[in-house]
């Protein structure tokens, strides 16, 4: 019996090279994958932007105004939204490369079954990084259009924001690949909430980092969102300064060095 290869989508033509690169032949299975579930692309979507009307807008008319260290004084609404935008970048991100890694890994073994193709570890990991990319892009482009809609946009280094909104959600990515390759079970999940729910909120998300306690500040300051919101809240408001370029090398090195950990870790525990 001739059984036929499935034919691919014809929206693959959109990625160029794919035929012949493991790694967009990884990012085309999860597109595949995710075409029944559209809704949790949308909803995640859309969750940062309900949080920039509620807190935002609604909030916002009770402070009133911020003012900054420098000394500018910025509306409460446009200070949280750049917040948001980072935030939005890291959630997606965090999501899929620790909770969906974790399940193809242990459970649904689709990373044993790619193995036993031309495939190899490196290829896995840099395509599940290019999915969590897409979808970091995607949620950017959207907040920035609501931003953009709501007139909170005061510069035009904002054009800007979507890159580092992609180097955010490689950051967290990468890390968080890294990561779950230790996780034994779904128990493990607890660590990823005790470390993301706190930087969502109290990396200068919703108020300065300057009210807190030196000591705080200074942990808050080193802690990875904090980088990421520095410099979307610096391109949205104008504020360039050089300073800028090591929160932006924190956060390749961040990257980059999860991405070597789940490599050698993912080749580890699936090779012979």
């Amino acid at each position: 019996m001739i059984v036929e290869a499935p034919r691919r989508p014809a929206w693959t033509r959109l990625l160029p090279g794919a035929a012949t690169s493991p790694p967009l032949r990884m990012l085309e299975r999860n597109v595949v994958a995710w075409r029944g579930m559209w809704l949790i692309f949308v909803s995640v979507m859309v969750e940062p932007i309900f949080f920039l009307f509620s807190i935002g807008v609604g909030v916002g008319k009770l402070v009133g105004d911020v003012t900054l260290p420098g000394g500018e004084v910025v509306p409460y609404r446009t200070f949280v939204a750049a917040g948001l935008l980072a935030s939005s970048a890291m959630m997606g991100p965090v999501f899929d490369s620790t909770f969906n890694f974790f399940v193809k890994l242990k459970y649904v073994h689709v990373y044993d079954a790619t193995l036993a193709t031309p495939m190899r570890p490196g290829d896995l990991v840099a395509g599940e990084l290019l999915w969590s990319l897409v979808r970091a892009s995607f949620y950017a482009i959207a907040f920035l259009a609501t931003m953009a809609l709501m007139g909170l946009i005061q510069s035009w280094w904002a054009v800007l924001c979507l890159p580092v909104a992609v180097l955010i959600g490689f950051a967290f990515a990468g890390a968080g690949l890294g990561a779950t390759t230790f996780m034994r079970s779904f128990v493990d999940f607890d660590l990823v909430n005790l470390a993301i729910i706190p930087m969502f909120l109290f990396s200068g998300t919703f108020f300065p980092v300057s009210r807190y306690p030196a000591a705080l500040e200074a942990v808050v300051r080193v802690s990875p969102l904090y980088q990421g919101v520095t410099l979307e809240r610096a391109l949205i408001l104008g504020d360039i300064h050089a300073s800028l370029l090591l929160n932006a090398a924190y956060l390749v090195a961040m990257g980059l060095i999860g991405l070597r950990v789940a490599g050698r870790r993912l080749g580890a525990l699936l090779l012979p």
